[in-house]
């Protein structure tokens, strides 16, 4: 049964992404379409946890309906998670009661999915609530292994990026350590690597364990920009997630000077906050110093200039269909029981459908995470375009003979240093 009130609002939390604003212009124009009012809310859950109903706007379609190939998001966007504040679920609703809302879009992550999940199920019916997903980092694990809207959009701008540096690295003769956006997974570091054709990339999932020691992930470079020297190449460039980051031990983290461990207000690690591409430049240049050769090489990190970028028409289409479905769904008046609350609405290849909250959570509440499978062909294909250490290499006495001169060390001393980065996914 659909609730009495015949107003929809709209919010937005986590971090921006592309296509942000196709979604919400879809909603908008949809739901004024079929006869309801539209609220904007502004800052995601910022002000509703604290009560406030002033930082709110009507919608109209004359508001709307040119913002879809914008980049940004038109209501901002906030990580305050009602969840973690006092009586925030509580209050949050009772706002929005205030506000006569009778359903709601968010557009997030997993942690605003978590949110909105909570939210749906304190008001028992009284607020209908479907949530449009989002992130980058192409890490929900959507039906049919759809990617998470706005990762197409990071994907060829942080592509074009890249090959900007690699023509930089050519003429200059230099090595570039790039980090990409990516917490839990390396889907647009890897993506970014392959579509640019980077020298490496290097994602969290190819170690295996939750922990590596700095040193193993200084191998990996180090081995890299060796093997290209021995190809006759002293330019490169290096792709590395962020995620990496966090597979470094928080002991060894805050050894290094200025690099200071932040948590978010969901409890993750602001990664952002930790300079891992000048982390690894450092080890790196210390390694060939310590071998009496001064080398250089330049760190970026990239993130924030692909999360709020103009959406490419695949991400257009994309949004505006979620948007439009998104009130759809909450307008069903005959749902099944698991979705009557609210859910979690996608696409699968042409068909548009609804999943229930925790369809995208594990047993144990935790989210569930879509990693890249390293075991896949897809990955395989991708390694074979890099240039770096592999196990076959340790095999071959002659170029084994060549790296190790180029390190200064013998052929037995090389492949006891890097046989364990060598062998690597």
């Amino acid at each position: 049964m659909s609730p009495e009130n015949r107003r929809l609002g709209i919010l937005v939390g986590g971090g921006p992404a592309p296509g942000i604003n196709g979604a919400i212009s879809a909603c908008v124009i949809e739901a004024i379409n079929s006869g309801l009012e539209v609220v904007g809310i502004f800052d995601g859950y910022e002000h509703l946890v604290r009560g406030e109903t002033e930082f709110t706007r009507t919608l109209g379609i004359d508001d709307v309906y040119r913002i879809h190939s914008q980049g940004g998001s038109v209501l901002r966007t906030s990580r305050t998670n009602p969840t973690k504040e006092p009586d925030g679920v509580k209050i949050a609703l009772e706002t929005l009661k205030k506000l006569g809302i009778g359903y709601l879009v968010s557009i997030g992550g997993d942690d605003t999915a978590s949110s909105a999940s909570a939210l749906a199920k304190a008001s028992d019916g009284d607020i209908r609530v479907a949530h449009i997903p989002k992130t980058i980092d192409n890490d929900l694990p959507l039906p049919g292994d759809m990617p998470t809207f706005g990762f197409e959009t990071a994907r060829h701008v942080g592509t074009g990026l890249v090959l900007n540096l690699m023509e930089d690295s050519r003429a200059t003769g230099r090595w570039y350590f790039v980090t990409v956006m990516g917490r839990n997974a390396g889907h647009l570091a890897l993506g970014i690597g392959i579509s640019s054709g980077a020298t490496v990339t290097v994602i969290p999932e190819e170690f295996r364990k939750s922990k590596v020691d700095l040193a193993e992930i200084t191998d990996v470079l180090e081995g890299a920009i060796i093997k290209r020297r021995a190809n006759g190449q002293s330019d490169g460039i290096a792709v590395i997630a962020e995620g990496v980051a966090e597979l470094i031990p928080p002991e060894q983290l805050a050894e290094i000077p200025g690099v200071e461990i932040e948590h978010d207000p969901f409890g993750h690690i602001r990664l952002g906050e930790i300079p891992l591409a000048t982390i690894l430049k450092k080890q790196v240049e210390q390694r060939f110093a310590d071998r009496g050769e001064s080398f250089k090489i330049i760190d970026a990190t990239m993130g924030y200039e692909l999360r709020s970028a103009s959406p490419i028409p695949f991400d257009i289409e994309y949004t505006r269909t979620l948007g439009h479905w998104a009130v759809t769904f909450l307008l069903d008046d005959s749902p099944s029981e698991e979705l009557k609350k609210g859910g979690l609405v996608c696409k699968v290849q042409r068909t548009l459908t609804a999943l229930p909250f925790d369809e995208l959570r594990e047993a144990d509440g935790r989210p569930k995470v879509r990693i890249v499978d390293v075991d896949s062909q897809l990955y395989r294909v991708a390694r074979e375009y890099m240039i770096r250490l592999e196990s076959e290499d340790l095999d071959n006495a002659e170029l084994v003979s060549q790296l190790a001169e180029i390190a200064g060390m013998t052929p037995e001393a090389y492949k006891a240093r890097y046989g364990a980065s060598a062998a690597l996914s």
